[in-house]
């Protein structure tokens, strides 16, 4: 069996003199103990050195990547080719794939395979004949740093640490820059206080200052170079009539001398602006297109690098740099920011207040893109980063006309926009069943009321004529209580005439039914009386 084994220093074949210790995995690396022993387990059968660190790297980089090298195939040709029938043990299984199916050899891993290699490891040094341990330490430091510049594709137009630094100065200039004007206006200002109300700009205030000097020389200077014809003729106006007071030449030198330091300030600024600028473009034109060199370099300066903020999702890019507001909002259970950095982006500026919320998250979204594509992309071009601003502002004059335009047509007039109304499609339980009360009447149409009340009208008049009164109940009303009584007894005596009258008519009746019945009982009694004789006779005969 032969072993290949790869080393910072070069590719090395060994001999296994005794394959039968290898089926004991268990008890291997007793035999690698001390070089003499391991000499008796293997023995060195070629190596091929490399010639340089760039070849070292090249097949480092071949062996990381699966794939079969040029140096190494020149050994596996050379040597083993020769021993074909014996097999080659590996370290890796995918490079033995490899081997096997370009040089048709057999390879061989396992556990007894991986247990011998970490031996040959500990004792290469004795292994490994005409290589001196110090060459194989400078070897491996070298290989060591050329693998990690590889993996990390070094380049020195992708490093980002510079962009962190000058978006850190940036900042800090901008601030020495405001305390140094405010110091200057104010200092200045008990000599000739006029002056900073006319000229407002503060870079033009330090130029006039340095110029003039003390007030009384305004008339005698030209500031056309500074200021408009207008403000210069206000100035000087203003110098004539001042009501600031007399300061000495020591104090008008050290006004001059902080002007002169805000005027040097202001020009390395415009530098450091500049080059920032150049800078962005190169590493990261995509997302130096969608929000602007400023708001690009204080995002890769928050995140800490280029690639750390290719590693944030879209949301994150969105509050980016508003962590504290965010946190007290959680903490508090109110709603958490809309945009940290990003807010100051020239596509979120220009949004109306309701929008920035929404465009903000879109363009978090395109951001998040843009720094991916620039951090692991290959290209330098900004074509991404101008497509995606395109949309964006596309989508921005969409939310501001309110997305009522008409789509087709001339473009113009706006489209018709009926109220929405929602209709749910759930079904919603209907409590009026609940109750057994009668429920009111519902609203009739005006056919059915007419009928009914013709079907009513009849029965009303019946009513009407069946209430008048007779002419005698109608005296009756009007007699006295005297006479009601009279007529009352007079009414109970035919009551009861008529009552004698009915109970003799009802005598009457009943007598004549008995007549009627007692014939009738005659009849009978003399029918059966035949039927006793028929009977007798026929019994006789």
């Amino acid at each position: 069996m032969l072993v290949l084994f790869e080393t910072a220093a070069g590719y090395a074949i060994f001999k296994v003199l005794d394959e039968q210790k290898l089926q004991q995995v268990d008890s291997l690396w007793k035999e690698f103990e001390t070089p003499e022993k391991a000499n008796k387990v293997l023995k060195l059968k070629h190596f091929e050195k490399f010639q340089d660190t760039t070849e070292a790297l090249a097949a480092a980089t071949a062996l990381v990547e699966g794939k079969l090298g040029k140096t190494l195939k020149k050994v596996l040709k050379k040597v083993v080719a020769k021993e074909a029938h014996e097999e080659l043990a590996i370290a890796d299984v995918k490079l033995g794939g490899i081997i096997k199916d370009k040089l048709n050899l057999s390879c061989v891993h396992s556990p007894a395979v991986a247990e011998l290699m970490r031996g040959i490891r500990g004792q290469m040094e004795g292994l490994i004949t005409g290589l001196p341990p110090r060459e194989i330490s400078a070897m491996s430091l070298g290989l060591a740093h050329s693998l990690s510049r590889y993996k990390l594709k070094f380049s020195p137009d992708k490093v980002d640490t510079m962009i962190v630094q000058a978006i850190s100065l940036l900042d800090d200039l901008d601030k020495e820059l405001n305390n140094y004007i405010m110091r200057c206006r104010e200092w200045y200002g008990w000599h000739f206080p006029e002056l900073g109300k006319i000229v407002t700009d503060n870079l033009a205030y330090c130029k006039t200052v340095r110029k003039i000097g003390d007030r009384t020389n305004v008339a005698s200077s030209d500031l056309s170079d500074i200021l408009p014809e207008e403000i210069e003729a206000e100035v000087k106006l203003a110098a004539e009539i001042s009501m600031g007071t007399e300061v000495s030449e020591e104090d008008i030198g050290n006004i001059m001398h902080l002007c002169d330091q805000v005027i040097e300030i202001s020009d390395y600024r415009g530098q450091l602006y500049d080059y920032l600028k150049n800078r962005m473009m190169a590493i990261a034109p995509n997302l130096t297109v969608l929000v602007g060199e400023l708001v690009g370099a204080r995002l890769i300066s928050h995140a800490g690098s280029l690639l750390n903020l290719a590693k944030h999702p879209a949301s994150t890019v969105q509050i980016l740099g508003a962590e504290k507001a965010l946190f007290r909002a959680l903490k508090t259970r109110r709603d958490t920011p809309k945009y940290g950095l990003i807010y100051h982006a020239s596509l979120v500026g220009q949004t109306t207040a309701k929008n920035k919320g929404k465009i903000s998250r879109a363009l978090a979204a395109k951001t998040a893109l843009a720094t991916r594509y620039d951090a692991l992309g290959e290209d330098t071009n900004a074509e991404m980063g101008a497509e995606n601003r395109a949309k964006l502002e596309a989508r921005l004059r969409f939310l501001e006309e309110k997305g009522i335009r008409r789509i087709s047509g001339s473009g113009k007039a706006l489209a018709r926009a009926d109220k929405y109304q929602h209709k749910s499609d759930i079904k919603v339980y209907d409590p009026s069943g609940d109750s057994t009360l009668p429920t009111a009447s519902k609203k009739r149409k005006i056919e059915e009321v007419e009928e009914a009340v013709e079907e009513e009208k009849p029965v009303e008049a019946k009513a009407k004529k069946a209430k008048k009164e007779t002419p005698q109940e109608a005296e009756a009303e009007t007699e006295t209580p005297k006479k009601k009584k009279k007529k009352d007894k007079k009414r109970k005596a035919e009551e009861e005439e008529g009552a004698a009258a009915a109970a003799a008519t009802a005598e009457e009746v009943t007598e004549e039914a008995a007549e009627a019945a007692a014939p009738a009982e005659e009849t009978t009694e003399k029918k059966k009386k035949k039927k006793k004789k028929q009977v007798k006779e026929e019994e006789g005969e």
